[in-house]
């Protein structure tokens, strides 16, 4: 029973060494970009059969200008700049006017680096790394077709959100026929990351006018950068995510959507891609039916995109169409409030009824100390306080084994060779001694699943992407850059490994002593808040074994 307590140990501490390795190369480098390309295919853009025949009633809003203001408005100096760019506090944007799609997002909020502050984090471009968000019209009286994409004119060729302002609008104006005009508006708010987009479309025609608002993002198949971080890992979930009606998140990668490409009509819902920290969606209507559906076009780029009913606007009166685009981290408490189940495109794994908790713990120590650091401290403590009894349990089982490690030692000596004799031997004294020798090993086991989660919980959760502690920790989400974490962790493993039985196998004992040593090298590579949360997790089990094993040797002394 000594060599399964042992062996199950081992191979618990193997696995969970290997599972944490894995995941950590996995997450080393950041999903930051995405492809797409901007060539035009024929299935590059949805068509009148993709949108069904059933026309909705006609819309209206009370904020459209009269007839009169939006020809005035279409008539203005309007810049001839082939781009549009718009910054606010949160975001820096660029629109082609072919189109009017964003071709280029950067979060001035999020460096590329943490050693360059200067160099905001881009998750939507054309050049280096492609990835855009398009919209358009489509349907009877389609603006955008597979033969061409309408050229929008503005008013200027940047916008800025002023200082002490709360919204910025931005306009693009295209002139649809002699009696119909079209605004394409974005709606931008201060500390937002979530972009309005609106349709508003002024019909002076005699005729009824129709159109179904298509949202979508693209992209090709380039390789993950995180591929390159090593071969030990899988990279992050880089691909499209969206909801139904009985799943409020569902995951698709760009290799499935090959041979099973999403179908779905629904009210409400939304559809993204989604990357390591960021995520880009398109949210329509969330009162109206919406169509989800992938493509692999023929030139190989991956599209996930949504269309919504059609849209009918009578003849002499005016109509908007809405959808909401989010460009940003994946925070789930302002995802939570766009669109049910978006938040969970923080991924925390098949542990997540774990890691939400932790999460949720860890977000309320920060909210009293201001520092991620800290609050990973705080969280270790408690999860600590949690497992205070079982934990107890587990060191007086171990601390009872070294009490009788001699009178094991002496029963491999006595019975040499016969296994049988000796482990029957063994079975007795534990029963004499009532000691479990599975006692020391099933609550470390029991715990793993909490490690694991909260593991996922500081690789997934932006809110540690270069977040400090002190000193010269910058970067809780990065390796400690001298190793001082990983090293202090390697000894604390040590004296801990000396409170506990040493194994009577020669062989066992030499690999015990080495398991500080290797996972003081696995830590090498590990975030510097999980070594901290190891790091501050081993000094408690030390304290706290440390004063239970002095009590039953002081207990075993005095009954001498």
């Amino acid at each position: 029973m000594m060599d399964i307590q042992r062996y199950l140990l081992i191979g618990a501490i193997a696995v969970l060494s290997f599972m944490l390795l894995t995941e950590w190369v996995q997450f080393r480098e950041e999903a930051d970009a995405a492809q797409v390309v901007s060539q035009k295919t024929q299935q590059s853009l949805p068509t009148a059969a993709t949108i069904g025949d059933e026309a909705a009633s006609a819309s209206s809003a009370d904020d459209l200008p009269s007839s009169p203001e939006f020809k005035a408005a279409a008539a203005e100096n309007l810049s001839s700049a082939e781009l549009v760019r718009v910054s606010t506090d949160v975001l820096e944007l660029t629109i082609d006017l072919n189109g009017g799609d964003i071709v280029y997002a950067a979060l001035p909020k999020h460096y590329a680096a943490i050693d360059k502050p200067d160099q905001p984090f881009v998750l939507l471009e054309t050049e280096r790394l492609q990835y855009v968000a398009q919209s358009g019209l489509v349907g009877r009286n389609a603006t955008d077709t597979a033969d061409g994409r309408p050229r929008f004119a503005a008013s200027a060729d940047s916008y800025s959100l002023k200082s002490g302002a709360d919204s910025l609008e931005v306009d693009l104006h295209y002139a649809y026929s002699d009696s119909v005009d079209l605004i394409k508006r974005y709606r931008f708010h201060r500390g937002q990351y979530l972009v309005e987009l609106e349709y508003l479309v002024d019909n002076r025609s005699s005729q009824p006018w129709q159109a179904a608002l298509f949202t979508q993002l693209k992209r090709d198949n380039s390789e993950d950068p995180a591929v390159n971080g090593g071969g030990m890992g899988m990279q992050p979930f880089l691909g499209v995510a969206y909801r139904t009606a009985e799943d409020p998140f569902e995951k698709l990668d760009f290799e499935d959507m090959r041979d099973k490409p999403l179908n779905l009509t629904m009210n409400g819902g939304w559809i993204a891609m989604v990357q390591h920290y960021f995520v880009a969606a398109w949210i329509p209507d969330a009162n109206a039916e919406n169509k989800f559906s992938t493509v692999v076009t023929r030139a190989g780029h991956n599209i996930a995109r949504a269309t919504s009913a059609p849209v009918t606007v009578a003849p002499g009166t005016q109509g908007v169409i809405r959808a909401g685009f989010y460009a940003g981290p994946k925070d789930q408490y302002a995802l939570e409030e766009i669109s049910p189940g978006l938040e969970l495109s923080v991924d925390y794994g098949w542990l997540w009824w774990i890691a939400q908790p932790l999460f949720w713990l860890l977000n309320f120590f920060y909210s009293y100390v201001g520092n991620w650091g800290w609050a990973i401290v705080l969280v270790t403590v408690m999860v600590k306080a949690v497992f205070f009894h079982l934990n107890a349990t587990a060191f007086r089982s171990m601390a009872n084994m070294r009490r009788v490690q001699p009178k094991l030692l002496e029963l491999r000596e006595r019975y040499g060779d016969d296994r049988a004799k000796q482990s029957q031997a063994m079975m007795e004294l534990y029963k004499k001694e009532k000691i479990n020798p599975l006692g020391g090993c099933l609550p470390m086991l029991v715990q793993m699943p909490v490690f694991i989660a909260l593991y996922w919980v500081l690789m997934e959760s932006v809110e540690l992407r270069h977040a400090p502690f002190f000193g010269y920790i910058k970067d809780l989400s990065a390796m400690d850059p001298y190793f001082i974490l990983p090293a202090i962790m390697g000894i604390s493993m040590f004296f801990q490994q000396k409170l506990n039985p040493p194994p009577p196998d020669p062989m066992q004992a030499k690999i015990m002593q080495w398991l500080p040593v290797i996972f003081t090298f696995f830590f090498l590579f590990f975030p510097a808040g999980l070594v901290l949360y190891w790091v501050v997790n081993n000094v408690l089990s030390i304290a706290q074994q440390y004063v239970i094993t002095r009590s039953i040797e002081k207990a075993e002394a005095a009954a001498k």
